[in-house]
């Protein structure tokens, strides 16, 4: 019997059980899709979009990451996070009255920061666990004409990368081996800003997103998460069918989690990316969307172009193209 590893199921398993069980009916307009960020669904003279992700790596702020992914997801496909509902399962022997509240207070701070209302879900003591899982499920809404998908990228786009990599798994990483990097000789002050990326440069990307949709026309947008950039390229590519070419020296990789990936053996490249946003557009538009960005103080950059998906999937580095890795196993399983 097979034994399946931590981390995403492999996309041809995954593809294989979609398209064998998922199924929907003539309202769905993006229904259970490899690639796509969240569900789509007509409700007449708008869209819903709705998405459930949840928060299985990390155990400090659990409640605040959980508002946060699920709003990037939203925010992907063009809409305003508006809605959310929590499922926490908390561990038998550990929950306090205390523990329950501080989970409840970084959720509901997470979700005001962003205008989310929390409106329900499932709260209980769980048999078998030996820490919180938080599960979200969050609700938004877009007009129907600036709806994104992962599945528009065409060949001859530009490929932007806003803000940079690996924001999330940096923060977990400092805050899950905060006592381990103080033994290897790493100062305090290092410790605070790796952990401080959950804030800054900050793992929402729902400012990013919306102020694009409403800049220029935009063709994809997607929100990488486990497997980090390599895997939300792969994601895009296989959605739209396309293939890619990416110029290595063009990804920015924070300088906290450059060196934090190298002293646990991690590839940023494949190592959870919340925080970092893909839109694909007409070089045309590509100019007033950095100009945008950067007038509101948000990193990005042009790191590839969109190919047929004859030509492949490329990653440049130094002049040599090599074929892109990607990672169904996140990078970040390594320090767990």
């Amino acid at each position: 019997m097979k034994i399946l590893p931590v981390g995403k199921l492999d996309p041809d398993l995954f593809r294989y059980l979609l398209n064998k069980y998922a199924f929907s009916d003539e309202r769905v307009v993006v229904g259970a899709e490899f690639g796509e960020d969240a569900a789509v669904i007509d409700m007449g003279d708008r869209y819903l979009v709705a998405k459930s992700d949840p928060i299985t790596f990390a155990t400090d702020l659990i409640g605040w990451y959980a508002v946060n992914v699920n709003a990037n997801d939203v925010a992907s496909m063009g809409a305003r996070p508006k809605w959310m509902l929590c499922t926490l399962l908390l561990p038998e022997g550990k929950t306090t009255p205390e523990l329950a509240e501080s989970l409840f207070a970084q959720i509901a701070q997470a979700a005001k920061s962003l205008g989310i209302s929390l409106i329900g879900g499932h709260t209980e003591v769980t048999y078998g666990l030996d820490r919180p899982i938080v599960v979200g499920h969050m609700l938004g809404e877009v007009s129907k004409e600036k709806l994104v998908t992962s599945s528009g990228a065409r060949p001859g786009d530009d490929i932007i990368l806003v803000k940079g990599i690996p924001i999330e798994g940096t923060s977990i990483i400092a805050r899950e081996k905060g006592e381990e990097l103080r033994r290897r000789g790493y100062a305090e002050d290092f410790i605070e800003r790796a952990k401080s990326y959950l804030f800054n440069p900050g793992i929402s990307v729902v400012e990013a997103a919306l102020l694009a949709v409403d800049t220029v026309p935009l063709h994809s947008m997607h929100d990488p998460t486990e497997g980090g950039l390599a895997m939300g390229l792969y994601e895009v590519a296989e959605a739209s069918k396309v293939g890619f070419v990416i110029e290595e020296e063009a990804i920015e990789v924070l300088p906290e989690g450059q060196i934090l990936c190298r002293e646990f053996g991690l590839d940023p490249m494949g190592t959870i990316a919340s925080g970092a946003l893909i839109i694909t557009l007409a070089p045309e538009n590509t100019q007033a969307l950095l100009e945008a960005f950067r007038k509101r103080g948000i990193k990005s950059s042009v790191i590839g172009r969109v190919l047929p998906i004859e030509d492949g999937r490329w990653v440049r580095k130094g002049g040599e193209l090599k074929p892109m890795a990607i990672f169904p196993q996140d990078e970040i399983t390594k320090i767990f």
